[in-house]
Parts: C-alpha cells; structure tokens; sequence
C-alpha cells in the first residue's frame, strides 16, 4: 500500500491508476492523514445467456458414453 499526498495524486494519476490497475493499493493523504483509497474494481463474472446453444445440440450428446471410454475416465 502506497501513501501520496494530494499533491503527488493530482500531479501523477495517471501513473497511479496504472499502478492500482495492476493490483496495487493506493491511499491518498490530506495534510498527512489518509483521506481516500484506490483500489482496483473487482472483476465480474460475465453475464449468462440462456438458449446460446439452442439448435446445436442433438439427442447423440446425451447418448451414454460407450463403456471402453467410461474405464478410461474412472480408471485413468
């Protein structure tokens, strides 16, 4: 966790953000006390879709597995 003054913050926030981009944390102080934190934003998960594989899937990928490839999986 880094400590700059206001100052340094206004004058280098480019920099800054770069840093908290890449996981850094960086607290900005005023007159010597800490006054605001940045942090990086969490990532999200992305969104569902429900239905994106409507159409390609046939009753063949629900067939059971034949019973040469099912050893293969339980008895690698």
């Amino acid at each position: 966790m880094n400590i700059v003054n206001v100052h340094e913050a206004k004058t280098h926030l480019s920099r800054l953000l770069e840093q908290v981009h890449a996981g850094q944390e960086i607290v900005i102080a005023k007159a010597g006390k800490p006054y605001a934190r940045l942090v990086p934003l969490e990532v999200q998960p992305p969104v569902r879709q429900p239905g994106r594989l409507q159409g390609r899937l046939t009753d063949a990928f629900f067939e059971p597995l034949p019973d040469a490839e099912l050893d293969a999986w339980e008895n690698p």
